[in-house]
């Protein structure tokens, strides 16, 4: 993967390739960032850099052999590791090298693509991945041997906040003291959700979502967009290309999302004193708890920025507000007012502890009822 291909981030560009040139590589490092702003393709650049002896800032003037074999990403010492779980081909004691076929599959067609974008090309948006101690016992077994070209081994450890206490507690010594010419690169969309013994033992480098030219640039570079279109759609996608590319292909999770938030709002509104109204709530609870769990989480977070876009308009900060809805009977403009400073608090701490329990395997229906219920009373709440 060409550092040229991946969007904005210059000066990340420029960090990690100097750090190379100068025989600096750290054996540890976590970049971290939103979704959509390039972690992933940034950190197989830069672990192709490193492989293939590449130089000038770019990954050309190298091992041609070894930059062939990162347009398939099958370099024999480039590792990879991501959240997984059992699907019908595996049912027990998951890992990564169980998927590589789907993996290489992603990068290739969505380099930068989501958890819910992996999760989908499993099949397996109803169950919630992770990475677990069996992933850690073959990261251990498979860095402890040389390396095949007689230079460095690479482990690209993605959504690293996937990793639950037993493989981080594995790897800590590892990471802390690898073998010669070993790097690790874990990438996180969440810092605080790492464990500190492991953030600790990382250096971290911070990502910054991409800026709209950069987006809009993109879109006009690998979709062929009319610089009108691709402003628009640069506009919506608050600084995340994937979700940019969604759009262009109108596949965002967004357009369902939108149309389960218009009717919950308006059921909701209309629930107060409505038995009718009452039973669309626990209609619409039940059919949402029948989707997989990440994308009722997805579907939550997608209300929470809803909400928050809302409390921005209603308070004049237009600068601030990119969401568009689609539908022409719902308007932003006229919701915005029932957001403010006395329900907005509420609002989301009900989401969010919506989400904590649906990770931890509560019953969804049930909590989305509560979750109702109560946006109900708040919705109908005056401002201070």
């Amino acid at each position: 993967m060409l550092f040229e291909d991946i969007l904005g981030q210059e000066y990340i560009k420029k960090h990690l390739t100097q750090s190379v040139d100068n025989g600096r590589v750290p054996h540890a490092q976590l970049f971290v960032g939103p979704e959509g702003c390039g972690t992933l393709p940034m950190a197989i650049a830069y672990a192709q850099y490193i492989l293939c002896n590449n130089s000038n800032g770019e990954n050309i003037l190298g091992n041609t052999s070894c930059n062939l074999k990162f347009n398939t990403f099958s370099h024999p010492d480039l590792h990879f590791a991501f959240p997984v779980t059992t699907t019908d081909k595996i049912n027990s004691h998951p890992v990564s090298s169980h998927f590589m076929n789907e993996w290489r599959q992603l990068l290739k067609d969505q380099p930068y693509g989501n958890l819910f974008d992996w999760y989908k090309q499993l099949g397996v948006d109803n169950k919630q991945g992770q990475i677990g101690v069996d992933e850690a016992l073959e990261i251990v077994k498979s860095l402890s041997l040389k390396s095949y070209e007689g230079g460095y081994k690479i482990m690209l450890i993605w959504m690293a906040e996937k990793m639950n206490i037993a493989c981080a507690n594995k790897l800590l010594k590892l990471i802390e003291e690898p073998p010669n010419n070993t790097v690790f690169i874990l990438m996180a969309e969440d810092e605080e959700q790492i464990l500190s013994t492991i953030k600790s033992r990382c250096q971290v480098l911070h990502f910054p979502p991409l800026a709209e030219d950069v987006i809009k640039q993109g879109l006009i570079k690998n979709y062929g967009l009319e610089e009108s279109v691709a402003t628009k759609i640069a506009q919506q996608s608050n600084g995340n290309y994937n979700k940019a590319c969604d759009l262009i292909y109108q596949d965002s999770e967004d357009l369902q999302f939108e149309e389960w938030f218009i009717f919950w709002i308006r059921s909701a509104f209309k629930a107060k004193g409505n038995k009718a109204a009452i039973h669309d709530l626990i209609t619409w609870s039940d059919d949402i708890a029948k989707t997989g769990r990440e994308t009722q989480k997805q579907f939550l977070n997608f209300c929470i920025n809803f909400f928050r876009q809302a409390l921005l308009l209603n308070y004049n900060a237009t600068e601030l507000v990119y969401m568009q809805p689609k539908s022409d009977t719902f308007k932003l403009e006229n919701f915005a007012p029932f957001i403010h400073d006395s329900n907005i608090l509420e609002i989301n701490d009900e989401l969010q502890n919506a989400i904590y329990h649906i990770e931890r395997n509560g019953n969804s229906k049930i909590i989305l009822t509560d979750l109702s219920i109560k946006l109900t009373r708040l919705l109908h709440k005056k401002s201070a």
